[in-house]
């Protein structure tokens, strides 16, 4: 199941109607392979701040949260003191909540571990699909699934590595929007494109 935007062009139901930085981010972002490990790191914690909240509540903080966390550098985000965590959690341009925030330090160390056993977070992660995204095949919205075997082997060995808020439901959140998987539904618009892109 597809909407119509203003624009004419059919698009996944999840994006509904009237919301422009909503469509924008389907547009652009959702579902395009990710190879900046920058970008791993940025999309990796998003989805895991969102864990039991909207998607939407957590892209209109995108900026906040970039701006407070150093534009998702890992390095600098392994360097954050307590006391620096602490006067982000005061912050209300974010979700507060101290795992989650702690968190990113967390998953920061853990993510410069990656890039220096494997080289990059990217060849790491994308070993998990065998270096090119899957091409989900989804109908319809309710094709799609919550998780996948992918998605809980990727979210064991990151929990076994020290990531924190990687569960195979936020992993596999993660994995269609870094692009690990094609999920845009068939009539969508930008399956084609995407698509075009693991080829």
């Amino acid at each position: 199941m597809t909407v119509t935007g203003a624009d004419g062009q059919a698009r996944c139901s999840w994006v509904g109607q009237g919301k422009d930085f909503y469509e924008a981010y389907h547009d652009a972002e959702w579902g395009v392979p990710v190879h900046d490990d920058r970008q791993h790191f940025e999309m990796l914690n998003l989805e895991g701040a969102q864990a039991g909240l909207s998607w939407e509540t957590i892209l209109k903080k995108r900026d906040n949260y970039k701006k407070l966390f150093r534009d998702f550098d890992p390095a600098k985000c392994a360097k954050l003191t307590d006391p620096q965590l602490e006067k982000i959690l005061t912050n209300p341009g974010i979700i507060r909540n101290r795992l989650k925030v702690y968190g990113v330090r967390k998953n920061a160390l853990a993510f410069l571990a990656v890039q220096k056993e494997h080289g990059s977070f990217d060849a790491y992660v994308w070993s998990f699909v065998g270096g090119k995204p899957i091409d989900g095949k989804r109908k319809q919205m309710s094709d799609v699934p919550a998780k996948t075997a992918a998605a809980e082997a990727l979210s064991k060995d990151l929990k076994k590595r020290g990531f924190t808020f990687v569960g195979p439901t936020i992993v596999y959140a993660y994995m269609q929007a870094a692009g690990l998987v094609n999920d845009h539904v068939a009539e969508c618009f930008r399956y084609a494109p995407c698509k075009a892109l693991s080829e």
